[in-house]
């Protein structure tokens, strides 16, 4: 049996460029499922700049090979093991060594990610894409063919990167793969002292992108210092700022996703 037939749901997380927080998302929204008491499973497939295990506070952990040869272990967050992760940088010697891959080599990582990790059972497992439509994404999606499996896209509200998510959205229609909706990130700045949320950017790229393309626009997430000190030192902001707005905004994507996933 592929390690892959136990995956319910695939989330691919999906920005145009990068700097716009794609990661950020899919780790908080992997983090929102598991607390809507989901089994999630979180690919770090970012080969060239895996940030995932720095966020999670799990650079230190390796990945090691299951008992009787069943594939890599996942390195699991937390003893009840409803989050499990994979990424590139767990298999790194020297964190700071450059991934300087072809294609070929690329794709061969990627099916041994998707085919030979032991996933177990899980409800979603969240893909954190490089920026663009490059060779990662092609083969993830045809490692995924026949599954369930949906785009969550990631901007800012500036028009050049709403701009550059265009693409994402006629890469999903090309290669057949549903769009859950738009998260529209650094929408705004939340005061660390009096907690008032100010306009950085323009405004009104992600809902004029979901106009244009009848989009849902499932949330938008204002930058919040808490949140980069907690993804700078690996903690859960979700569990220590759970009264947040990012962390309602949040809540509410992940909501939204596990409606959608359950009625296509």
């Amino acid at each position: 049996m592929s390690a892959t037939s136990n995956l319910r749901h695939n989330i691919l997380v999906l920005s145009g460029k990068g700097g716009v927080g794609k990661s950020t998302v899919a780790v908080q929204v992997a983090l929102s499922l598991r607390s809507l008491g989901h089994r999630v499973g979180l690919l770090d497939l970012d080969l060239c700049g895996p940030s995932v295990p720095r966020m999670l506070g799990l650079e230190a952990h390796q990945v090691v090979q299951t008992e009787g040869g069943g594939g890599w272990q996942p390195v699991y967050p937390y003893a009840d093991q409803s989050l499990a992760v994979m990424s590139i940088g767990f298999l790194l010697k020297d964190r700071e060594a450059a991934v300087i891959w072809r294609g070929p080599k690329k794709h061969a990582m990627i099916n041994q990610f998707l085919g030979d990790v032991a996933w177990g059972n899980l409800d979603f497992l969240v893909v954190d894409t490089p920026p663009g439509t490059s060779d990662e994404h092609i083969s993830v999606v045809e490692k995924l063919r026949g599954a369930s499996t949906h785009a969550l896209l990631v901007t800012t509200p500036q028009a050049v990167a709403v701009s550059d998510v265009r693409r994402e959205v006629n890469f999903c229609r090309k290669m057949g793969v549903p769009v859950l909706g738009v998260v529209e990130n650094m929408s705004g700045f939340v005061c660390p002292h009096c907690s008032e949320c100010s306009r950085l950017f323009s405004s009104g790229g992600g809902t004029a992108l979901c106009e244009l393309y009848g989009l849902s626009l499932l949330g938008q997430l204002p930058v919040d210092p808490a949140l980069g000190r907690c993804l700078d030192s690996g903690k859960d902001y979700m569990s220590e700022f759970n009264d947040s707005i990012n962390s309602k905004v949040l809540m509410k994507i992940a909501e939204s996703v596990v409606e959608q996933c359950s009625v296509a």
